[in-house]
């Protein structure tokens, strides 16, 4: 069987920019741009206090010691998790696990957790987690791992606030309103779980310039972002190209 060797020119920590695709005589020009974190509007969401989900998860901002997350969907309960981790983590920690979810490897009680209370070490940060809709938090999660985001959050004093409307952002903090109630939350700092957009700059510009052009993963379908679909997409696209 011959196998024919790919000459792939690899660039790394390099933003493409649409004149470079523009200018090369491509056969296939295929956009993976992914998403980027959106950003409601809310009054005062221009302050220095706001950060986004991606800015939070790369540490490109500092997060402060009260914190207020806007989105309880996954990223929420990621980024939630995050910010209150302390430590060496479970997942690469065998002995933090056990000692999070209570369970004895050395003394062996019925069951390995028999009388065993979980420990959590968790970070000096008070934490808001809120959504706008009057729905349990959390509800939407996976069900076989749902149950253990929810846990853990509890665990870690997270104070979890359905039905939130979202009215300002200021120096004092967020201002919002729960049943018709205005509430002030003292926070300094705001991050942005609020969902994700599809980022296009690159596919919007070369859109009607380039023949062959292609849209695939989160930057053609943003909502419920899938990284199943996304491999789909590009594995078929591959084999059709």
């Amino acid at each position: 069987r011959q196998i024919e060797l790919l000459n792939i020119d690899l660039k790394l920590n390099h933003r493409v920019e649409a004149q470079e695709l523009l200018n090369d005589g491509w056969d296939e020009v295929v956009v993976a741009t992914g998403i980027h974190a959106r950003i409601p509007p809310i009054e005062g969401v221009d302050h220095p206090m706001v950060v986004s989900y991606t800015d939070a998860i790369l540490g490109r901002k500092e997060i402060g010691k009260k914190v207020a997350i806007i989105g309880a969907g996954g990223i929420g309960f990621d980024v939630a998790e995050l910010i209150t981790h302390k430590g060496v983590s479970a997942s690469l920690d065998i002995n933090v696990f056990a000692r999070e979810w209570g369970v004895d490897f050395e003394n062996h009680p019925r069951g390995g957790v028999a009388g065993v209370t979980p420990h959590v070490e968790v970070a000096d940060r008070e934490v808001y987690l809120l959504q706008r809709k009057a729905t349990s938090i959390g509800k939407g999660l996976a069900p076989t791992t749902g149950w253990s985001h929810k846990l853990s959050l509890k665990r870690r004093g997270i104070h979890m606030m359905p039905g939130v409307s979202y009215d300002k952002i200021d120096d004092q903090g967020l201002h919002i309103s729960v049943d018709g109630k205005a509430q002030l939350l003292p926070v300094d700092t705001v991050i942005m779980c609020a969902g994700q957009e599809s980022e296009r700059e690159v596919y919007d510009r070369l859109s009607g310039q380039v023949d062959n052009l292609h849209l695939i993963g989160g930057a053609d379908v943003a909502m419920e972002i899938d990284a199943k679909r996304a491999i789909d997409q590009g594995t078929r696209l591959a084999a059709e190209i």
